[in-house]
């Protein structure tokens, strides 16, 4: 736990002070230890993980990540809880390389919001005790899709369950970070989900939703 606990306090270093907090992480996922040493792998496996290029132009679930995580470290000053904010950017698909599968020739990530509460406790739990920062960035995992999911009116909606685990505004600020974490992003496109950030707040304070 030793030398886990001061890479923690490394990878928090970068993610709490670094503009691009990309830089550091790239780097890292070059080093031997983050492809063979456990939990470091639950991180690397996302490289070889792949999306669908019609909404992750930017490829893997890695590079994905990377791009959401700076928007993360540009919107830090915004959150109540930045260090949480951070680490959930940094662990929000961590669920996808478990569940990314080919569906009638569709790339599919089903459930991987569930499944990755539990592997960002399981990654947070090798680094440190503290049972309550543990618990908050998975709850951001846990839900981090209930933008699509309320916009959508999707029968995985959850509003209720939600705001019993995680504040509104900060679902909505990693929601925003992770919707505008995409290649080819526009500035028309940012204008749209910014949209959509503040119809999901609306649609979130409706006692009646859907």
């Amino acid at each position: 736990m030793e030398a886990n606990s001061e890479l923690f306090n490394e990878f928090n270093s970068h993610l709490m002070d670094n503009h691009k907090p990309s830089e550091y992480f790239n780097s890292m996922s070059k080093k031997d230890f983050f492809k063979k040493d456990y939990p470091f792998t639950l991180l690397y496996k996302l490289i070889k993980t792949e999306q669908s290029k019609e909404h992750h132009p930017e490829g893997s679930v890695w590079n994905h990540t990377m791009l959401v995580v700076d928007n993360a470290a540009k919107a830090r000053d915004k959150s109540s809880h930045p260090q949480v904010l951070m680490w959930g950017a940094l662990l929000h698909d961590i669920g996808k390389a478990p569940t990314t599968k080919i569906r009638n020739g569709r790339i599919t990530s089903y459930d991987h919001d569930k499944v990755g509460e539990e592997l960002s406790k399981e990654f947070l739990s090798q680094f440190t005790n503290d049972m309550d920062f543990i618990d908050s960035v998975s709850k951001l995992v846990r839900w981090h899709m209930q933008l699509l999911f309320v916009t959508k009116k999707l029968p995985f909606a959850d509003i209720k369950s939600m705001l019993k685990d995680v504040p509104v505004n900060e679902i909505a600020l990693l929601s925003f970070c992770d919707r505008t974490g995409r290649g080819h992003i526009t500035k028309e496109m940012i204008a749209q989900e910014a949209k959509e950030i503040d119809r999901f707040i609306e649609l979130c304070s409706l006692e009646n939703y859907p």
